[in-house]
């Protein structure tokens, strides 16, 4: 290399250089050459490349050499690079790090540093670490710019206190900051995002108003909390309005209009946007039809949608793994297991490979078709490819076996899991529990939850009622409360579904008192009745002929909020017609405690 080779020089093939190891061999290689030494420039652009894609190991010991070679009070810009980096990666505590030692390395922190860790920490949603980095910053007389109020407005709207944000922006004239269109933006959006509308509309009024007009990236976050949540009409509307000041939508308001549209399910009206984009002189990309395929599929309108697919292909266009596998999943959630099995063999032909989410939709599919044959099938040709099934394949798989009663080969394949390396979860347990108290095996689903609860995999609220349910429907009640009792042991609150199928069990089995009994534990216990546990207790009453009592209790429901059924009146009927005879002769009091009744 020429000796007359310059800093600069080196600078510009570092950052032309695609290749980041590339770039740094020839960084290392080029202090060979006579006289050259690395400048503060040529430091700043190989750390920047580094950092950008990832290689922070080596973007460190260039950071240490560099701290060797140049006066550290210069080096503050190189430092928010880094963190910039490290927060762009998701690396906050690194970049935190950095932040940290910028005083041991001799580099005082100046408002820039801490708008950007700030920033970063607000990004990642560390809201309170971020304030008190704004705190911090207060204390070293550090004074804050419009950036710093722009972070602070954002991490307000982010926890939902939009007139907190307000406040702010309307302080930020007195505190020597200008009103700019980004402050005003995150607030608006602020607004939407909380579904104040007025206020929204009426702060973008008044930012129109101060002859600010947000350009059309600024715009595209205005717009992106409304089309989330599917008001497209609130983001016509606010196009409209900014088309006349000039601004022109890209790509990116398109597929944030589509994606509106398509969560109001007007897939129609997506599919004319997207052929109006021409008159824009835009053309879609994969994520436009991706978002229109995706609505499509989640609007039953699978063998439509992949009409789109073609039409992307004949545009030059690549499908991606999202376009095929929401393809075949809205086939294999119609029941359309062979359209989904031939999409796969031509989107395999044109080099998709099939992953996870492929082989749970059409294992998913199979099981709902009740073609067990074929879905395991599927799970052993994953398993030949080297692919390790997740537990969402293998709970599909154990759901297909309960349902057609194969209790015993779910099981099997609850062993498979272990042995692949599948570590069941909470819902593997409860489908199981679920078919063999479904088929009376109380003894095998309480020696199941006991392995689990010992292998650490702790039962929830349906594990213990669906146990609770298969005791009670079988009259193995003072099982059943002894269930109850283990819930608590393990920190599970009984709920009205727990103590519903218990007092029903009471019901059936003809112990009335015992139904009494029951209830009240139930209200003492701080577990709120509903519709069903009245009507379980109307007609436990009928049965005694207590038909004023149970009348009653219709008032007492109303009383505490609840609208009785058709179940209600019926029970109530049936009890009239059988007991009308007697009704008037019982005087006898409900049979519920004092206590009860003063809780009540």
């Amino acid at each position: 290399m020429s000796r007359t080779v310059l800093p600069k020089h080196v600078a510009s093939v570092i950052k032309y250089q695609k290749d980041p190891l590339r770039a740094l061999e020839m960084f290392n290689s080029v202090t060979k050459e006579d006289g050259f030494k690395h400048t503060l420039l040529t430091y700043k652009c190989m750390i920047e490349k580094l950092g950008f894609h990832g290689k922070f190991e080596a973007m460190e010991n260039v950071l240490s050499e560099m701290r060797m070679n140049v006066d550290n009070g210069l080096l503050e810009g190189v430092y928010v690079d880094v963190m910039r980096n490290y927060g762009r990666r998701g690396n906050v505590q690194q970049a935190v790090d950095v932040f940290e030692r910028l005083d041991l390395f001799d580099c005082e922190p100046s408002v820039m540093s801490y708008n950007t860790i700030m920033n970063i920490l607000v990004e990642s949603g560390d809201f309170d670490h971020a304030h008190k980095v704004y705190l911090r910053m207060l204390d070293k007389k550090i004074v804050p710019d419009v950036y710093t109020f722009t972070i602070r407005i954002k991490s307000f709207c982010r926890t939902g206190r939009p007139h907190v944000a307000l406040r702010l922006l309307k302080n930020m004239p007195e505190r020597g900051c200008d009103l700019n269109v980004v402050a005003y933006c995150t607030v608006i959006c602020g607004f939407y995002e909380k579904n104040e509308q007025v206020e929204a509309s009426g702060l973008l009024e008044e930012m129109l108003d101060e002859g600010l007009c947000p350009d059309i990236i600024t715009f595209n976050k205005l717009i992106h909390p409304l089309c989330k949540k599917g008001d497209t009409k609130e983001s016509l509307k606010l196009l409209a309005k900014f088309l006349k000041r000039g601004v022109s939508p890209n790509l990116f308001t398109f597929n944030n209009l589509i994606q509106g549209l398509c969560k109001e399910t007007k897939v129609m009206d997506a599919v004319w946007l997207l052929d109006h984009m021409g008159i824009q002189g835009l053309t879609p990309d994969v994520i436009t039809y991706n978002t229109l395929i995706c609505g499509m599929c989640k609007n039953s309108e699978v063998v439509e949608a992949e009409k789109y697919l073609h039409k992307m292909v004949n545009e030059g266009l690549v499908p991606d793994y999202f376009t095929y596998n929401t393809l075949i999943d809205g086939y294999c959630k119609m029941g359309l297991i062979e359209k989904a099995c031939d999409l796969l063999k031509d989107a395999t032909f044109k080099g998709f490979v099939p992953g996870h989410v492929t082989y749970n939709s059409l294992i998913n599919g199979l099981c709902l078709e009740g073609d067990m044959k074929r879905a395991i099938n599927l799970l052993n040709e994953a398993l030949g490819k080297g692919m390790k099934p997740n537990v969402i394949v293998y709970n599909s798989l154990v759901r297909g076996f309960t349902r057609q009663g194969l209790i015993m080969d779910a099981m099997d394949l609850l062993n498979e899991m272990l042995e692949n390396g599948c570590t069941p979860n909470i819902w593997t347990l409860n489908i199981i529990m679920n078919g063999l108290c479904k088929m009376g095996k109380l003894l095998e689903a309480n020696y199941l939850m006991n392995d689990a609860i010992m292998n650490g995999l702790l039962p929830d609220a349906f594990t213990f009622n669906t146990l609770i349910d298969g005791c009670c429907k079988r009259l193995k009640l003072d099982i059943a409360l002894k269930i109850i009792g283990r819930m608590w042991t393990h920190g599970v609150t009984p709920d009205a579904i727990t103590y519903n199928s218990v007092l029903n069990g009471f019901c059936k089995a003809g112990k009335i008192d015992e139904v009494v009994e029951t209830f009240e534990q139930m209200v003492a216990k701080g577990c709120v009745p509903n519709v069903v546990t009245y009507n379980i207790l109307i007609e436990s009453l009928c049965k005694v002929r207590k038909i004023r009592e149970a009348s009653e209790l219709l008032v007492k429901m109303k009383s505490e909020g609840l609208t009785p059924d058709v179940v209600s009146f019926s029970t109530l009927i049936h009890g009239f017609c059988k007991g009308s005879a007697r009704v008037e002769i019982s005087r006898e009091p409900i049979g519920f405690s004092e206590e009860w009744k003063r809780r009540t």
